[in-house]
């Protein structure tokens, strides 16, 4: 633990009193490469945790193919030169296939001159089998003759809470995970009745719901993640807009179905929505 905060203590160090090189070159300690990936998007502040795992998830995006990036940072001193690291994917931990849901452009990345950091980028592919499970790629960082291996024995840093905190991993090690499963939402007003009845503003959430949203309301999963997004006036709004459309579909003979086939509910549709019984004209 003591070893860890002294790395990470001397990283700052070179970022914050670069006047100082020349003392801080100095320093010996080992040179190494580890996995220095941190989660909480624009909100990353130096009490997020350090963390084995990245999440990507297709159903909150609007790309197909998006990249990943993965902070390797170093331990021992600033070079005024080029170093070179390796990743290499993981076969114990993997899952996806390459090609099909990511590609890795290189496997010799480069730490620069001057540098105590870089991102390694993993290249991700929205596929149709991401709809029901999640597909997993584990990197490894290698040894080189620049770099030996950081911590493979990472402790958790005490002050850094913010974010989900993994006690211990090896640094050495990153997981990426890649998914399309779309899952109620932070905001969502709805539920199931005795009987399996749909009830409140939007009924059972679903994926071919939000899809009916975005085609016809223009809103996005997105929306529904926090009060300040989705406040209930808005929800109103959309449970009321909703009817009218579903009512109209339904009258012009071209009646909106959802997943198991039953008609479509929401807001104050005047028919009953029973989960798993079919729309019978």
């Amino acid at each position: 633990m003591k070893r860890i905060l002294i790395y990470l203590i001397f990283a700052h160090l070179l970022v914050s009193f670069s006047a100082c090189e020349k003392d801080i070159m100095g320093y010996e300690g080992k040179e190494g490469v580890y996995f220095a990936v941190r989660h909480g998007g624009q909100f990353v502040t130096n009490r997020w945790p350090y963390q084995p795992f990245s999440v990507v998830e297709f159903s909150q995006l609007t790309k197909d193919e998006v990249d990943v990036p993965l902070v390797v940072s170093i331990t021992g001193p600033v070079k005024d030169y080029d170093r070179i690291f390796r990743v290499e994917i993981n076969p114990d931990s993997t899952t996806a296939i390459l090609g099909e849901h990511y590609n890795i452009p290189n496997e010799n990345w480069t730490i620069p001159a001057g540098a105590i950091s870089t991102n390694v980028i993993l290249k991700v592919k929205r596929r149709p089998d991401l709809l029901d499970r999640i597909k997993t790629v584990g990197l490894r960082l290698v040894a080189t003759q620049h770099f030996s291996l950081s911590f493979p024995e990472w402790d958790a840093i005490p002050e850094y809470t913010s974010g989900t905190v993994v006690p211990k991993f090896d640094a050495s090690l990153h997981t990426v995970r890649i998914s399309d499963m779309m899952v109620t939402p932070a905001v969502w007003s709805g539920s199931i009745q005795p009987g399996n009845k749909e009830s409140g503003l939007f009924g059972i959430f679903s994926r071919k719901k939000m899809e009916f949203l975005n085609q016809y309301l223009g809103l996005k999963y997105e929306d529904f993640s926090s009060p300040t997004n989705m406040p209930m006036i808005r929800m109103l709004g959309i449970a009321s807009d909703a009817t009218a459309i579903l009512v109209r579909l339904k009258d012009a003979g071209t009646p909106v179905l959802d997943s198991d086939g039953r008609l479509m509910w929401m807001g104050s549709v005047p028919w009953t929505s029973i989960i798993g019984v079919p729309y019978a004209p």
